[in-house]
């Protein structure tokens, strides 16, 4: 399926290693250098389970089970949103002073994500279909 979307049109080579390393260094300036580090620092609690069914954060109104916590506020995710936005936004006006990774250097090497690919598909063949009529 992915060759037969780059026969389609004028993608660049998801085996581009430049491509690959551009990702990596994007998501760690614009996303894991952001406010989401502040997000992360704190105490993470342990779990004797292991998949922490037996974690519980204690409210004023009850107890909520840290499988159904919310990890993020409504407000938290909007300032995040909003400061990613930007990070990114910038790192692409910026790309050729910007473009570099530290740590992201020994991170996984990034693949297609399968949803984003198959709507990629579903996009790319609408267009076709608009442009034969």
């Amino acid at each position: 399926m992915v060759q037969q979307l780059f026969s389609m049109t004028q993608l660049r080579d998801p085996q581009d290693p430049g491509l690959r390393q551009t990702a990596k260094n994007l998501v760690e300036v614009c996303f894991r250098n952001s406010g989401l580090e502040d997000l992360h620092a704190g105490v993470t609690p342990a779990s004797a389970a292991g998949d922490y069914t037996d974690v519980v954060v204690t409210t004023p109104y009850g107890e909520i089970p840290w499988n159904r916590l919310s990890r993020l506020s409504d407000v938290e995710m909007k300032a995040l949103m909003i400061e990613v936005v930007d990070r990114v936004y910038t790192f692409l006006v910026f790309n050729e002073q910007l473009n570099y990774g530290l740590s992201c250097r020994r991170w996984n090497e990034p693949k297609l994500h399968p949803e984003l690919l198959a709507a990629a598909e579903r996009r790319l063949r609408a267009s076709d279909v608009t442009a034969d009529k």
